[in-house]
């Protein structure tokens, strides 16, 4: 057989890299943060900032370094085999990662590095790159290039220059680019949030972006008192160990409005329950079922963590950009066990926090019990404050309809369905307010009736509020709401 060399062309190919994955600034960001902690960073610098409407990128470590020869190996396309052994705290795997990442945003990727204060820079130039043609800095090149902290220690830093994938033709507008940042800062905080906290036995890192130092966002809340944790659980494939621990969430009535909107993100609490998947501690997919299940509203508290060891990467399909991963079929059962148990859990919490028919503190209930001669009737409350707004209405009509609108629900109470629900499937049975939003969308509603019906003070509105269901039972949510909204003066 003849053989004949058939390379391909440089420019097609580090042009066809920039496609390679899903990468979008807080994912290619990620990609080289990983390069940052394989080489034992403890601090990490990341800057974006724009001149003239032209943005530019640095990334900046306190690492080890490399020499020459090495950094030229970290910029030769697929430097290392995805099949090959590694140490298991590697956090990469294509040998693509930082020409990928960065190529997803820029054209102009530079590279200056410090290691036993011996220097060395590279450049690849999209536009300039016949033959694989890439740059290697002088002594004085790279003096006028890097930042002056690597000038004085060893580290590496990362320059992304004409960054066309971060503007719309060539130019972005401050608050487009202002939101790409915050976003960005928002989902490192996430990925790296072990590194950052130091769990697990790791080495603590810190990520100052734009001046601001990242605080870890834990997705799992487990500072909160009210979060439930399940014991951790070891499992097996193919011989290697896979952690996993599961979660459920505090009710929403139990969380601040700050822990909320982290925790919901930009999709919300219901797009955001299932699994956790982290290679070496460092997260890689969030919000997703695998789908075992359904996203449901009754498992939106649960989330689960599961680590594996980055010996499993084949098994697992990780993705070039590190995004997305597939569930091996020999993990399936019983992470559809435990997911079935935890959905349970999370209905639990929801019917806890129900409406009951009395309380220990004789809070003016919505439902009310009427027991004589042996027989036992629901009715609801006509002394409900929002209820005897309406009943007391000037208007006759308006009055009349709403006291044969109630006698109609109480008539129609469906008692027997309820009763065979119960008996049945108590674990899916749930009738309080599942919604946070929903929750203060009701409350905002009736905030101008139960205000008349207080006599038209705040102090008197929160004295109400506060002996009155459903709010009386959350009413340190309900006060929360009240002051971000200006409707709060304590009685």
């Amino acid at each position: 057989m003849e053989y004949r060399r058939n390379a391909p062309d440089a420019s097609a190919l580090m042009t066809s890299a920039r496609s390679f994955g899903n990468y979008d600034l807080s994912s290619a960001l990620a990609d080289l943060l990983d390069n940052s902690i394989k080489a034992r960073s403890k601090k990490i610098d990341i800057r974006c900032v724009r001149t003239i409407g032209e943005p530019e990128v640095r990334i900046l470590d306190d690492g080890t370094g490399m020499s020459l020869d090495e950094l030229c190996n970290a910029m030769r396309p697929a430097s290392t085999n995805p099949d090959a052994e590694r140490a298991p705290d590697d956090l990469g795997r294509f040998g693509w990662g930082m020409k990928s990442a960065s190529l997803s945003q820029c054209r102009l990727l530079t590279v200056v590095t410090r290691k036993d204060g011996v220097i060395a820079g590279a450049v690849w130039d999209l536009d300039d790159i016949d033959d694989w043609k890439m740059g290697v800095l002088n002594d004085a090149e790279f003096a006028a290039i890097a930042s002056n902290s690597l000038q004085e220690r060893d580290g590496t830093e990362i320059i992304w220059r004409r960054c066309d994938r971060l503007s719309e033709f060539g130019a972005v507008e401050g608050r487009g680019f202002n939101d790409l940042v915050a976003h960005a800062k928002s989902k490192l905080a996430m990925v790296f949030h072990r590194y950052l906290a130091g769990e697990e036995g790791l080495r603590k890192l810190s990520i100052v972006f734009n001046g601001d130092t990242l605080k870890p966002t834990d997705p799992f809340l487990r500072h909160h008192e009210a979060t439930q944790r399940l014991p951790h659980e070891t499992l097996l494939l193919s011989g290697k160990p896979i952690d996993v621990q599961a979660f459920v969430l505090p009710h929403y009535s139990k969380i601040s409005s700050a822990d909320h909107e982290r925790l919901g993100g930009e999709e919300g609490f219901v797009r955001n329950q299932g699994f956790y998947l982290y290679r070496q501690h460092r997260l890689i997919m969030s919000g997703t079922w695998f789908r075992l299940v359904r996203h449901g509203e009754l498992s939106q508290l649960v989330r689960i963590a599961v680590n594996i060891p980055n010996s499993l990467d084949s098994i697992w399909k990780i993705t070039l950009d590190k995004a997305d991963a597939q569930l091996p079929s020999g993990l399936r059962a019983r992470l559809k066990d435990i997911v079935d148990t935890l959905k349970g859990k999370s209905g639990k919490v929801f019917r806890s926090r129900g409406g009951r028919i009395r309380t220990s503190d004789d809070a003016t209930q919505v439902w009310a019990k009427y027991v004589r001669n042996g027989e036992i009737r629901y009715y609801i409350n006509r002394e409900h404050p929002l209820l005897a707004e309406l009943l007391e209405s000037d208007d006759d009509a308006i009055a009349g309809a709403v006291g044969a609108a109630l006698g109609i629900i109480e008539d129609s109470f469906p008692i027997f369905s309820i009763g065979e629900d119960v008996g049945s499937r108590p674990e899916m049975m749930n009738q309080g307010a599942i919604d946070r939003d929903g929750f203060l969308a009701k409350l905002d509603a009736a905030l101008p009736s139960l205000l008349n019906h207080a006599g038209g003070t705040l102090p008197a509105l929160a004295a109400l509020l506060r002996i009155t269901e459903p709010w009386a039972s959350q009413f340190l949510f309900v006060e929360e709401h009240l002051k971000s909204k200006g409707w709060w003066q304590d009685a």
